[in-house]
């Protein structure tokens, strides 16, 4: 949508593609912003491929977060964007290091932002920071559990509930960060996101109450139950 809502202001057409499974009301809040939308019968990343080939095709130009060879300049301005929430939340932090970061991730272009700005901030104290990933779509997990320095894909449907992070194939500029910087990686199945969702639309106390999409509520669903459950202590 935002990408749709930029041309919108530059007077541009914007062609946006999305994989199969894409909820109606994200694919009718983009054609709101004046934009074509082409959902494919395809996954993420070769949807992604799609839109690349168009681009090609019609003199256009292709943004999108992720990076492969020959394509990273766009991708680094946008993960250079995403620093600016890393920048919020260390300003509403006052200073106070956080001990644990939680990054869900996608493409990980997003997660691995956060990250970096936290490594260079505290260097050698940085916080302990985990990668968080559907289990239909945990390329960084299987890259780091595969152990050979080399981003690795996930293939198929990739079929989660978390439809934010169905992304098979990691950017390759965030795979060398979460390589070299990440402390764990967790492939998580979707009851940890409805979990988190339930947890944070009911809370306790004077936490106020969030509405969160799937993708976003993962992280405080794991929290939950590597606290909660026995199996997890270690």
């Amino acid at each position: 949508r935002g990408v749709a809502w930029a041309a919108r202001q530059l007077g541009q057409k914007a062609v946006v593609y999305m994989p199969k499974g894409s909820v109606e009301a994200r694919i009718e809040n983009i054609k709101k912003e004046g934009a074509q939308v082409v959902v494919t019968d395809f996954n993420y990343d070769e949807s992604v491929r799609l839109a690349n080939e168009y681009a090609k095709k019609n003199n256009g130009i292709m943004v999108q977060d992720t990076a492969w060879e020959n394509y990273v300049k766009i991708p680094t301005w946008i993960m250079q964007g995403y620093a600016t929430i890393a920048d919020e939340v260390n300003e509403q932090l006052g200073g106070e290091k956080p001990t644990h970061i939680l990054l869900q991730a996608g493409v990980g272009s997003f997660a691995t932002t956060i990250l970096g700005y936290f490594a260079n901030l505290y260097r050698e104290n940085r916080p302990v920071t985990a990668i968080m990933e559907p289990d239909k779509a945990d390329c960084f997990y299987r890259s780091a559990k595969t152990n050979d320095g080399k981003p690795h894909a996930v293939t198929g449907d990739l079929d989660t509930i978390m439809a934010g992070l169905s992304c098979g194939e990691p950017n390759i500029i965030a795979w060398d960060i979460a390589r070299d910087y990440a402390d764990a990686f967790f492939s998580c199945p979707d009851y940890v996101s409805s979990r988190g969702v339930r947890i944070l639309a009911n809370p306790l106390g004077n936490d106020p109450q969030v509405i969160s999409g799937e993708s976003g509520s993962v992280g405080i669903g794991l929290i939950s139950i590597l606290l909660q459950q026995k199996q997890y202590q270690d």
